[in-house]
Order: structure tokens, then sequence, then C-alpha cells
């Protein structure tokens, strides 16, 4: 009879999830336990282990069979903390989920960034991550269209088309094997940012969906990076044609206080695609954007500023009842004061509490 490896009670946190009565044998044989109850308790201490939270130094076993992942480190046989979160296991995989940390892209993610640096061919992009991405020369919309060649003279002209400062958004197209990410702007929803104010959250707090830019009331648009970059600005006649329904339910789909076109105004996206690149890269802003509208846009970033003051997690609905709740008060500078920013996000929680208790 091979020889019972038991696992005995633990000092450290994660002392409940392994003191729960199974055993663990050699990798040859099947794991036992007592019965279908302790089972079940055992799955319970598991889970409330994983939520409990660790600070950095903190002991989180001592037992060696545990493997060693990321936010942990090893010293004297025992696995210790070095980020402050929630402990993790996959299968013997002991590892610590940072309560908050730095974005880690990935393949697909829509993201907003800022021009770094100008290099050869390439743009070096800062998208709050550990690395900063790429952005090759063939990966952007020049302009003459979508396909053509980039020739010589297009590098040579890099640093008109973006330079040092510059916003764009952008989709991560692929991940390099040191963890950097490529960028592509092959699209209308993609590019130079303009006509508008850029705000900054935690990455943990934007809630990833199909798409990240909304045509909000108002007559502004905001784009949602998922590494906690967004930008707000005037909506576009390329947003409304991007967003626009087909058929008779172009004016009933419309968020109310957004402008619509008409069926007799829609053209195709090729085509408004093809008429605006020459004005992609342009720095020069809409002049036509009135102080009412900029009064807007700052009311805007200032509710996103409440809502990642209370941690809520920020989306479009969100957004707008904030932003909803926040019209009592007529000073948008008042917006960002503490009291006022609880105030707003318990009323976004309250009105939430409530459609769920009507559905």
């Amino acid at each position: 009879m091979s020889s019972v490896i038991s696992i005995a009670k633990r000092k450290g946190v994660f002392q409940t999830s392994i003191d729960s009565g199974f055993e663990l044998r050699d990798d040859d044989e099947d794991i036992s336990m007592s019965d279908a109850n302790e089972d079940i308790q055992s799955e319970h201490e598991h889970n409330a282990s994983e939520r409990h939270i660790v600070t950095p130094g903190e002991l989180v076993t001592d037992d060696p069979v545990w493997m060693r992942g990321h936010g942990t480190y090893f010293l004297d046989n025992m696995t210790y903390s070095s980020v402050a979160g929630t402990v993790s296991r996959v299968n013997r995989l002991l590892s610590v989920i940072p309560l908050k940390s730095r974005y880690s892209p990935e393949t697909g993610d829509h993201i907003v960034g800022r021009i770094a640096e100008v290099g050869n061919k390439r743009w070096k992009v800062d998208i709050g991550g550990k690395q900063h991405a790429v952005l090759m020369l063939g990966s952007v919309n020049l302009p003459g269209g979508i396909l053509r060649r980039k020739s010589e003279s297009d590098e040579l002209q890099m640093r008109s088309f973006l330079k040092e400062g510059d916003l764009l958004n952008a989709e991560v197209q692929s991940l390099f094997q040191d963890g950097s990410a490529s960028l592509h702007t092959r699209s209308l929803k993609y590019g130079k940012l303009r006509n508008g104010q850029f705000c900054q959250v935690p990455s943990s707090l934007i809630i990833r969906s199909k798409n990240h830019t909304h045509n909000l009331p108002g007559n502004v648009t905001v784009v949602l990076g998922v590494n906690g970059y967004i930008w707000l600005r005037k909506t576009s006649t390329m947003d409304m044609a991007r967003d626009a329904p087909s058929g008779a339910d172009a004016i009933k789909g419309a968020p109310i206080g957004t402008k619509t076109l008409r069926s007799s105004d829609r053209v195709s996206i090729t085509r408004l695609e093809e008429e605006s690149s020459w004005q992609i890269y342009s720095d020069e802003n809409d002049p036509t954007i009135s102080v009412s509208l900029r009064r807007t846009i700052s009311r805007y970033a200032n509710v996103i500023k409440a809502l990642a003051y209370c941690e809520i997690g920020i989306t479009q609905d969100r957004i707008v009842g904030a932003y909803e709740a926040s019209m009592v008060y007529q000073n948008v500078g008042s917006l960002i004061e503490r009291e006022i920013m609880e105030t707003i996000g318990q009323d976004v929680l309250n009105a939430e509490k409530m459609r769920g208790s009507g559905s």
C-alpha cells in the first residue's frame, strides 16, 4: 500500500481551504474524500479563502507542496505574498491577484493611448501598461485609402500624422512574447482623437463589452478604453453614421438628446472614411464647439470621476445615470467634491436596485 501524504493544519491564510477533510495521495492514485457533506463544506471554505485579502510579506502557506504563482515568493520553504490582493488556487498553483495593477493587454481590446515616441516605421504608445505598445506604420489608415502601400515618403512624414503627445484609440492586434502589445487603427472607429477631454480611471473599473464607443445624451460621445483611458468628445457625423440603426428604428432607437441621421443624409461608412481620411490627422479642433457643449463634456468627465471614486464599474448606462443625477448641481466643478461624488454614486446604485426589483 502506497504512503498517504496528509495535509496538516496551516498557520497561513490558506489554512481553511486545505484543512477541510480531504487527502492528497501520490499522482498515480485518486483523491479520497470523507463524504459528500465534507466535500461541499470544503468547497465553501475554499471559496472563502480565495476572497481573503493578503498584504505584501504575509504568509500564504508553509506547505512546500503548493507551487508558487504570480504575486508570491518562496522563502525558507514557505510561500509569501508579494502584492496586496486575493489568494487564488488552480490545482496546486497558488497565486495572488492584485487589487490594483497596471493594465495587462489582451488581443482584441479597444484602448486609448498617447504617443510616447516616434521611431523607425513605428510609434511607441503609452497605454498604461508595464510596457509601451507598438503601432506599426503599416497598421494605420493613412490618407488616400486603407489598402494603399506605405512608401518612404510616408515614413518621413510619420510625425505629421502622429507625434509625441497625440491621443488615439486603437485595437490590440497581437501580443509579443515579452507581453507588450501591437496595435492597429485600420477602422473608422479608431484613429487620432480631437474635440474632447481626456479622463483616466483604474482599468479594473472598465467593464468589457462588445462596443466601447457610445453616443451619450447632449451630443457627446465617450470612448471607454479597456486600459482605463477615457475620451469624451463632440459627437461627429461618423459617430452617428456608425451607430445609426437601419429602417424605421433610426430615430426610435437613438438615445435621448443625440442627433440622428435622416435617411436622405445617410451615406456609406466607406464613403465617409474616404472623404475624412485627409482630416483624420489634423491638430485643429472643431471651432464650432460651443461653451455649453464644453460644459456638458466636463460634467460627464466629473461624473466618471465620481463613479471611479466610489469604485463602481463604468458602463454606458451608469454614466448616463450619473449624469442625470448630477443635474441637480449647477456648478460643474462641485461634482468632484467628496460628499457630492458619494451622493452621485449612491444614486446610481439605488437606481439600479429599483430597476432590478421592478423587473
